[in-house]
């Protein structure tokens, strides 16, 4: 063989073994997993998961590509225990959690796999991060409240229903988030000349009892912090704040929806589809810990119309201006 032909030959090889290890890198099926503290028959964050799933998609992992594997423990701590060992046993290349409780749950079982959540209040002062720039560890993702943001529910409460003198914390004492709220409520509260309470609930009956015993007083109203368990049982809920006539706003549009007064919050939707966004950008190799935390950049405002009717509220025009959705 003349030298001119092997040089030629050996640089054609040399060329064809990156290819060749790339084609293999990329045949190599990625895995992700997800795991909600919510029921699988949830129609509401089936919809998130969605849009999850579709911006991955279109961020360029068909399915051939990458296998996501699901699971819904709902409000049961002993199955979201469960169900995140089994996700870590699979060795995700990521996990996709909503939930502060499921959160807490893997940042005990894995220190490794990279995290990415979506809808925790605060993660700084919860201590999941120790900053939002630069994370650290193997979790980030997306908040969804800054605490500011429930002096601005409380403000439009207040414009809802102006003889509200008087207003209650509805929270979880399980849930680290409702806890971080509740120390800060009655500061809030204050500038608005409303008396603060806290309501501490942990299960159906005691939701129950705590809206019929806080409506015995007159001009009161309720704030309910973002919670699994109000989520959950959110038909009860809106069935007791109703037959005590108790004006309240909400963490989540969800509950509108199913027939509350009023919500203010981030745009859950566009949340998960920014989600897909951290969990692309670490299958091609970058570290969560780099990635800072993002917050909302889309709130919405949400009002039941014929809630406000049935207490006997005229929705200020101002309020309705600035309405993202209006359910007639």
């Amino acid at each position: 063989m003349k030298r001119r032909e092997f040089i030629t030959l050996l640089g054609g090889a040399a060329t064809a073994w990156p290819l060749a290890a790339r084609a293999q890198q990329a045949a190599r099926q990625r895995r992700v997993g997800i795991l909600l503290a919510f029921a699988e028959s949830d129609d509401e964050y089936q919809g998130r998961v969605a849009a999850f799933r579709q911006e991955i998609r279109r961020l360029g992992w068909p399915e051939e590509s990458l296998r996501i594997d699901e699971r819904w423990p709902a409000d049961d701590m002993k199955r979201v225990r469960a169900d995140a060992s089994e996700l870590i046993n699979l060795k995700p290349d990521a996990i996709l959690v909503g939930g502060r409780r499921a959160l807490s749950v893997l940042q005990e079982q894995t220190r490794s796999i990279p995290v990415v959540f979506a809808g925790i209040t605060d993660p700084v002062e919860q201590g999941v991060v120790t900053s939002l720039a630069r994370p650290g560890g193997n979790v980030t993702g997306f908040s969804t409240f800054e605490l500011s943001v429930f002096g601005k529910m409380l403000e439009t409460l207040k414009q809802m229903a102006p003889s509200c003198t008087r207003v209650a914390l509805v929270f979880n004492p399980d849930n680290a988030s409702g806890v971080l709220v509740s120390r800060i409520f009655e500061t809030i509260a204050a500038p608005l000349a409303m008396e603060a309470t806290l309501i501490a609930v942990q299960n159906p009956g005691q939701i129950e009892r705590a809206i019929e015993s806080f409506a015995r007083e007159r001009n009161g109203g309720l704030l309910f912090a973002p919670d699994v368990t109000v989520y959950i049982h959110r038909q009860l809920v809106i069935a007791q704040v109703a037959r005590q006539r108790v004006p309240a706003i909400y963490a989540d549009p969800v509950m509108v929806k199913a027939g509350g007064l009023m919500s203010y919050g981030p745009d859950r939707l566009d949340m998960f589809r920014r989600a897909a966004s951290y969990i692309d950008r670490i299958l091609r190799g970058e570290k969560p810990g780099d990635l800072p935390v993002q917050q909302p950049t889309k709130f919405e405002l949400v009002i039941n119309l014929k809630t406000a009717k049935t207490l006997g509220l005229d929705v200020p025009p101002t309020l309705l201006a600035r309405a993202d959705e209006v359910i007639e």
